[in-house]
């Protein structure tokens, strides 16, 4: 069965049950972008909500032979909500290792100079000036000015699209920069 777009929430997860791809592909169309609203919304990343969106089609693609769902967009908010808490705390137990290893690696050892937060402000702000314009202003609103990016895209008037190209391109390029100048830093010692 090719045109499943007609079918019923229900129709299609008793085709999925029967292996049905299309099916599974239709129930993946008709829902992704809400779960992934659902997950962004509360994550405030696309990388993670897109993640937590695939893993939900996934487990729902594997346990699809022994699912008994009497209404699926509750069911898979539902799940989908679960995945987000399980990551957050995940993402808070890692947080707090990373402070755990950090203040170990704070204490000073001989020679080492650490840079503070307005050297690094002062760094990241030349390394934008050598940035393409779009990208520089990209980055600069949505990072040092924290805009959210639809409101740089509408302010550069260019598309969201566009605007996440700019800044995964400035991003990209600044940690390059930043890579080669920490070791001009460390070498000029």
């Amino acid at each position: 069965m090719n045109d499943c777009k007609s079918l019923t929430d229900s129709e299609l997860l008793r085709l999925l049950k029967q292996d049905n791809a299309s099916a599974f592909q239709e129930l993946y169309d008709r829902y992704w972008h809400k779960l992934y609203f659902l997950a962004h919304k509360r994550l405030k990343s696309a990388t993670a909500a897109e993640e937590i969106v695939q893993n939900v089609f996934i487990t729902l693609w594997h346990k699809r032979k022994r699912l008994d769902i009497g209404d699926l967009p509750p069911y898979l908010a539902a799940i989908t909500r679960y995945a987000v808490y399980r990551y957050l705390v995940v993402e808070k137990r890692r947080a707090e290792k990373e402070a755990a290893a950090g203040k170990q690696s704070l204490k000073p050892v001989p020679g080492e100079i650490l840079i503070d937060d307005k050297q690094l402000l002062e760094l990241v702000k030349r390394l934008t000036n050598e940035l393409p314009e779009k990208c520089r202003l990209v980055f600069i609103y949505n990072k040092i000015e924290d805009q959210a990016l639809p409101e740089v895209a509408e302010k550069l008037n260019i598309s969201l699209k566009t605007a996440e190209a700019h800044l995964t391109k400035a991003l990209r390029l600044i940690r390059s920069k930043m890579g080669d100048l920490a070791f001009l830093f460390f070498i000029s010692l």
